[in-house]
């Protein structure tokens, strides 16, 4: 983690950051990079019983957080979502859309219903998330970010994996479209698209055979890291990043060049 003073020259004392997905992996790291700058946090899953195992870890660092369970694919709940965050006091001022989901498999071979619950949580509910978060910011005349969670798969063809990479692209294109939407009202939407990262979704993939020879492939003959996405988030979270709407920035460690 970075030093005291240089997470809070980021400028988000005072913020309220949402992260969704954040049970584990990349949106629990972001959760923590985010307290340390000392934002607000609001952490948003499925599984609550991992969100307060995550709640008092933050707390034990002397940082303002709360934990609600939500599946953001309730997609008619969510102006209700917001609402009862701002009855709280904690209506969020930066949105991190990283909730997402894949399964492993030919387009041939994939179910109707695993499509569909891919779609919807990496495209359609980061979509209602930064619709609803918007509205009320541009009705309250406030400034606001929104840093949307995309993949390498963007951009590139990953093989097994195709609808995923679907949802990515989306993103992509969502949020350059939302920039430009809302850009007058002083909320900018970023993306971040990291490269391959092992978290516990994938952590049985790079222990394989395959998995350790497409490592060998990557030109470090390795994975990134998680903390490799803290510049990143902190930038497009905080006052340095005032002037970057409708950007998407990679952060694979180089496996792409």
């Amino acid at each position: 983690m970075e030093n005291t003073d240089i997470l809070l020259a980021h400028g988000l004392e005072r913020k309220t950051a949402l992260v969704t997905g954040a049970s584990s992996g990349l949106g629990a790291r972001f959760a923590h990079v985010l307290a340390a700058a000392r934002a607000r946090v609001v952490i948003v899953a499925r599984r609550l019983e991992r969100l307060e195992e995550l709640q008092k870890q933050i707390e034990n660092t002397g940082a303002e957080v709360i934990a609600q369970e939500f599946d953001v694919n309730n997609i008619s709940e969510i102006e209700a979502f917001y609402q009862n965050l701002e009855k709280q006091g904690w209506m969020p001022d930066i949105l991190v859309n990283n909730a997402g989901m894949n399964v492993v498999g030919t387009a041939l071979d994939l179910s109707v219903e695993d499509y569909q619950t891919i779609i919807s949580t990496n495209m359609s509910a980061p979509f209602f998330l930064a619709r609803e978060f918007a509205r009320h910011h541009i009705a309250a005349g406030n400034p606001a970010r929104i840093i949307n969670i995309a993949s390498v798969g963007a951009r590139e063809v990953l093989p097994g994996i195709t609808p995923y990479c679907m949802s990515k692209s989306g993103i992509l294109m969502m949020t350059r479209g939302l920039a430009r939407e809302w850009a007058r009202h002083e909320i900018n939407v970023n993306a971040i698209c990291p490269g391959y990262i092992e978290t516990e979704i994938n952590d049985f993939w790079w222990q394989t055979e395959g998995g350790k020879k497409q490592i060998s492939g990557f030109p470090r003959r390795r994975l990134a890291g998680q903390e490799d996405l803290d510049g990143a988030l902190l930038l497009l979270s905080g006052v340095q990043g005032k002037g970057m709407t409708g950007t998407s920035i990679t952060v694979d460690d180089g496996q792409y060049i």
